[in-house]
């Protein structure tokens, strides 16, 4: 498998260029040469196959010639020690994506990442610095999937006073060879930070820089796994309709990969806060980016979405309009939501899934849902937004791995949005 810059296509690399660049060289991000297609035999027993199973299929082709097949299998293994149960909840099903030790969706790719980064680089003297920008959840995943990791040292930027408590915790509580960053100024603000370092050619001289967010291809191929393996739990006639609460758009990228390949997957619904980019590019054609605005499904603040290169990449504007369904939903009915449903079947919410919960019922509203099994990604625990939730319908239970973060000191320093602040804290 061959991947390929979106603003280059005659940039070619392999996955082993592709993850531990991060960023192609021009500013694009890479995607790969052709999606493949999952083999009949897998199509016809995927229903029957388990998470790790489904996982390997999944990413083999993706990685063939670079991480043997034994390896792989290992490396799934390791990173999937838990999976994303189906939960029937009134006329739909939760996609629970939050059993992972950070308690969110982004622990599957940070984990494969770490994991896949470990094998490629075997022998490598020279250590590797990956630079990450996070909206919320995905600075605790790759600090916790990275922390300890021979060899590779992590920055992570967040926009200051934008996160939950308990994010900033699980971000900048750790040490060791993660370090956080604040920045005065939004996710988006954090993002062009990140993709201006890796431009600079003096810094790229000085360090083996890498990314680990959904930019990074390595963290978005393994998102697909769960995509496949809803859609065979849930049953394959009629196909699944999947919520996507979505900002900076790798997560439903990687659904879109999925059922490219062949997952059983009707159609996909984009639901977003305030931020809503996307939903209305697929209402007018027009791409418009615009300043975020902080929201209580803050992970999801994004005005210019970074995988939106790399859906243009594989799919027009009217295809994209077949695929999708775009919604967007307000704080005040992210707020009702989460109480209404904990009221009338006791099932708690975060904000980011109560978002795509919503979602759902403002197109049913309209009889815009094709017919067949819809699922919502609940893409991380109501714990960790329990200032939010909690006023509304109660406390949540509360994992383990959350509390003992919540236990952490902040070791954060605050910087501005300046390029030059950035590259002397490398």
């Amino acid at each position: 498998m061959r991947y390929y810059s979106t603003r280059n296509k005659n940039n070619h690399v392999t996955f082993a260029q592709a993850a531990l660049t991060g960023l192609a060289p021009d500013g694009g991000l890479f995607v790969p040469e052709t999606i493949p297609h999952y083999s009949s035999s897998v199509l016809t027993s995927l229903e029957k196959m388990d998470f790790h199973d489904i996982a390997f299929e999944t990413i083999k082709p993706y990685v063939q010639g670079e991480i043997t097949e034994s390896a792989l299998h290992d490396i799934a293994a390791s990173a999937f020690i838990f999976d994303a149960p189906l939960v029937a909840v009134e006329d739909r099903y939760a996609i629970e994506l939050f059993h992972g030790p950070t308690a969110a969706f982004k622990d599957f790719g940070a984990r494969f990442m770490a994991r896949a980064f470990s094998y490629l680089r075997r022998g490598e003297d020279k250590p590797l610095h990956i630079l990450v920008a996070t909206s919320g959840d995905t600075g605790g995943a790759v600090a916790d999937g990275f922390f300890g990791v021979p060899g590779i040292f992590v920055t992570v930027l967040y926009p200051k006073g934008r996160v939950s408590p308990l994010q900033e915790r699980q971000i900048a509580g750790l040490g060791g060879n993660i370090s956080a960053l604040a920045v005065e100024g939004s996710f988006d603000d954090c993002q062009m930070l990140v993709k201006t370092a890796f431009a600079d050619k003096g810094l790229n001289n000085r360090l083996s820089l890498s990314s680990a967010n959904s930019i990074n291809i390595s963290r978005l191929i393994p998102q697909a796994v769960y995509y496949s393996a809803a859609a065979a739990t849930s049953g394959k006639v009629p196909p699944i309709t999947i919520c996507v609460p979505s900002g900076n758009f790798g997560n439903l990228t990687a659904g879109l990969y999925a059922k490219k390949m062949g997952a059983p997957i009707h159609q996909f619904i984009a639901a977003t806060n305030i931020n809503k980019t996307i939903p209305d590019y697929l209402d007018s054609g027009e791409y418009n980016v615009r300043i975020s605005m902080a929201t209580i499904s803050n992970a999801m603040d994004v005005g210019a979405p970074s995988n939106f290169e790399r859906m243009i990449a594989h799919f027009s504007h009217s295809q994209m309009r077949e695929l999708i369904l775009g919604i967007s939903v307000s704080d005040d009915e992210t707020n009702e939501t989460i109480s209404r449903v904990h009221n009338r079947c006791g099932y708690f919410l975060d904000p980011h899934s109560a978002v795509g919960w919503k979602g759902v019922d403002k197109l049913s509203a309209e009889n815009k849902i094709p017919k067949g099994p819809i699922g919502v990604l609940c893409t991380a625990h109501p714990a960790k937004f329990s200032e939010i939730v909690e006023p509304l319908v109660g406390a949540p239970p509360m994992p383990t791995s959350l509390a003992n973060a919540m236990e952490r000191t902040v070791k954060a320093k605050t910087i501005p949005v300046e390029i030059d602040t950035l590259i002397g804290e490398l």
